[in-house]
């Protein structure tokens, strides 16, 4: 919703009372700047008052020049109309107050050691002083704002029958700012919010961004790609609705301008991206144009100036993704969009001749350099942002085509690609995973290698015929070495028992859970543990995604015969200790992996089961014998990835009664104890949003787990036929906590919330 602009009473009421005879004068004052058409022609009249009002020999009121890099004070000497003209920064009283946001009270302007504590490059201009014989002592400057925005700064000099303004001084002054407050903003005919200009054309509801809002939040996504995607807002009309809230000019990406590398050397460009602004021109010695989100976030206006101490600034307002185009990217979100739209700029070619002989006219060839740097930046971004799958989905008609990435679990919209190059799109990503591009109708599997600053990265590619075209799936496979097993955040008893059976020199531990869920990662966590130079440890995995020095990994191929099953009759000629099998999907390999754990080797698998008592059921029914079965089994680790709370921006809350009492129940009243909580100490943390999540909430996953161990006791009641039920209460009872209790315990943790908990987990 808009939020009302306060008006003079609405501030007054929020500072303490004014004294009876202070009151009075400061209606009078109020009374004529509110009846004046301007107030430059009020001010000559209002000048002897506001003095008596804050009891100073000297008044300068300065006001937004809405050019971005100066405040202007008017006045007239005899018949002239004069100007003092303060750039926007720290290097003067009032330009401090100007960029910082904060009132200044100096008792001394003189004292340069004083000035240096407020700002390192703050000083005074005695300029004036000598020319005029007049000695400047005390000085006090207040920020006149109306919400956010700057619209200029009141400066009084010398305390009339004392040393320096009082604190009393500080809060008449800021009643002052008050009214010369809403006057500016009259003058500006500025907006009260960032897109109530948007909202008086018609073009948006208030109910409408109020969902965008949540959106923002939840997505990941900016309000500029809502507006403009969904509701085909001009960037233009977007751009004039920011200028008219921010009282700044705004500036779009111009691709001719490119940031002086001078200036960026002393930069860091993740921290420029975290911050959104970036230098466009100009020269520490002299004026530095700077292009930011929202020039009203006083602590990165004061940052900027710390990390570029110039001269002057000029700021500019500008969206958050051109802010990031200007650096190369950063945000999926942002140089993506960039490159679509240029597609939508090109110029549209026959696709005749090109390497696609199929391509229709009014479609570009795959071969255009921009379709080849979209697909190449698609990659590097998603790998960036640390997606797990890039999902390419075709639109209906002459609908646009999307593309999503799968973000900690969750898919999130990236980027828009106009229907007329997404066959061009779809035959670069062939081409690059040595698919054949002319045919459209089946299913094709390849891969995709590629360096991103030198270092390899694998993509697997599905492509899928659909009503509406073909559709892509790009699974960003791990590289490099496999995660630690201790930074697998294991319970206590998982830890322990785990580590004990994996040092078992024979039998078979399996590690269950639908796809995603990390089974690969944990496996490798695990061979790393015992990845020493007197074990011998064979790996057949598909696809190869993390690699580990003094392993012998090989990779499976459907399409020659070569299958996990195959692969263990092989192993077992090589003289193996331990042996990874990547997934038991069939009874052949289930029962090769069975009978190499009972001739003496270590055996490590997968399997996709919800549960690890389901597990040992869907083995038995693949026809494996029960008492074999049993014999071998080690233990069954079932596990499951949930989002993480930000560690930045979640936020601390006192559980109330009901909420403890479904955690209780969750857990189990009669095992809660263990925990050791208490409702009254405890407290538990909710998601929040800032720019290093996304504005989710969330960043990053964390596994939880349920660990059944094969005791004597449960050995026997595989090979009894037990339900799933019954083993996976004996297992309780032994000491194994569900995937859900696991869950409630990180939640007490502050790691996770129960939101996110039964997104992947069920009671």
């Amino acid at each position: 919703m808009i939020s009302s602009m306060p008006d003079a009473s609405q501030i007054a009421a929020e500072l303490p009372p004014l004294p009876l005879a202070k009151q009075s004068l400061f209606n009078e004052i109020q009374s004529r700047i509110e009846g004046a058409k301007t107030f430059s022609e009020i001010l000559p009249e209002l000048e002897d008052p506001i003095l008596k009002f804050l009891v100073a020999q000297r008044l300068t009121i300065y006001q937004n020049a809405r050019d971005g890099q100066e405040i202007i004070a008017k006045f007239k000497s005899g018949v002239e109309l004069l100007e003092i003209r303060v750039p926007l920064s720290a290097n003067s009283v009032a330009g401090y107050a100007a960029v910082s946001g904060n009132a200044v009270n100096i008792p001394d302007v003189y004292d340069a050691q004083a000035l240096s504590e407020i700002h390192k490059s703050l000083k005074f201009d005695s300029r004036f002083d000598q020319r005029s014989g007049f000695r400047t002592r005390s000085m006090m400057a207040m920020p006149i704002r109306i919400g956010p925005p700057l619209l200029g700064v009141l400066q009084v000099i010398n305390k009339v029958g004392g040393d320096a303004f009082t604190e009393t001084d500080l809060i008449y002054a800021k009643h002052l700012a008050g009214i010369l407050g809403k006057k500016f903003h009259q003058e500006f005919a500025g907006t009260s919010s960032r897109y109530e200009y948007l909202i008086k054309l018609g073009l948006l509801t208030p109910e409408k961004l109020e969902e965008f809002n949540k959106r923002t939040k939840k997505e990941g996504v900016t309000m500029t790609s809502l507006l403009v995607s969904e509701l085909k807002i001009s960037p233009d009309l977007v751009a004039a609705s920011l200028e008219s809230y921010y009282l700044l000019p705004f500036m779009r990406y111009d691709p001719n301008i490119s940031p002086p590398k001078k200036l960026l050397k002393t930069l860091n460009m993740s921290y420029l991206r975290r911050q959104l602004w970036v230098p466009l021109a100009g020269d520490i010695n002299e004026d530095i144009l700077i292009l930011i989100d929202d020039p009203t976030d006083m602590t990165r206006q004061m940052e900027i100036q710390r990390a570029l101490p110039a001269k002057k600034y000029i700021f500019r307002v500008g969206f958050a993704e051109d802010v990031l185009q200007y650096l190369g990217g950063g945000s999926v979100s942002s140089y993506l969009h960039g490159l679509a739209s240029k597609l939508e700029e090109e110029d549209v070619v026959d696709g005749g001749g090109g390497i696609d002989e199929g391509t229709e006219a009014g479609e570009i060839n795959e071969n255009e350099n921009t379709v080849i740097q979209l697909v190449n930046r698609l990659i590097i971004d998603a790998q960036r942002a640390g997606a797990s799958d890039i999902h390419v989905e075709p639109g209906s008609g002459r609908n646009s085509s999307v593309v999503r990435l799968r973000i900690d679990g969750l898919c999130r919209p990236a980027l828009e690609i106009p229907s007329t190059h997404m066959r061009a799109v779809m035959s670069r990503i062939k081409i690059m995973a040595r698919l054949d591009i002319s045919e459209r109708r089946k299913p094709q599997d390849g891969k995709i290698v590629v360096k991103v600053k030198g270092q390899p990265l694998e993509l697997r590619v599905a492509t899928i015929p659909t009503v509406f075209g073909e559709a892509a799936v790009l699974r960003v496979l791990a590289t490099g070495g496999g995660l630690p097993f201790d930074k697998l955040s294991l319970s206590d008893y998982n830890y322990k028992e785990l580590d004990r059976l994996v040092n078992i020199p024979q039998g078979i531990v399996l590690v269950v859970g639908p796809t995603g869920s990390g089974k690969t990662t944990t496996l490798h966590a695990v061979i790393g543990r015992i990845n020493t130079p007197d074990r011998k440890i064979w790996t057949a995995e598909d696809p190869v995604e993390i690699t580990q020095q003094g392993l012998q990994q090989v990779q499976i191929d459907h399409k020659i015969g070569f299958n996990f099953a195959m692969a263990l009759r092989a192993f077992l000629r090589a003289d193996p200790d331990v042996i990874l099998i990547g997934e038991m999907r069939d009874k052949e390999t289930a029962h090769s992996g069975i009978e190499a754990s009972l001739t003496g080797h270590l055996v490590f698998s997968t399997l996709h089961t919800n549960s690890a008592a389901e597990t040992i059921i869907r083995l038995l029914d693949l026809g494996l014998d029960p008492l074999n079965f049993a014999d071998a089994l080690l233990g069954i680790l079932a596990q499951r990835l949930v989002r993480t709370l930000c560690g930045e921006c979640k936020q601390q809350y006192k559980p109330d009664e009901e909420e403890w009492q479904r955690l209780m129940r969750l857990y189990g009243e009669e095992f809660f104890p263990e925990l050791g909580y208490n409702r009254l100490e405890t407290v538990l943390y909710r998601a929040g949003g800032c720019g290093k999540c996304g504005k989710t909430g969330y960043k990053g996953r964390v596994g939880v787990h349920e660990l059944l161990v094969a005791s004597k006791n449960i050995k026997k009641r595989i090979v009894g036929g037990a339900k799933a039920e019954e083993l996976r209460n004996a297992a309780v009872a032994e000491g194994m906590r569900t995937l859900i209790q696991d869950g409630v315990a990180k939640v007490l943790k502050g790691m996770i919330d129960l939101s996110q908990l039964f997104r992947v987990a069920t009671e």
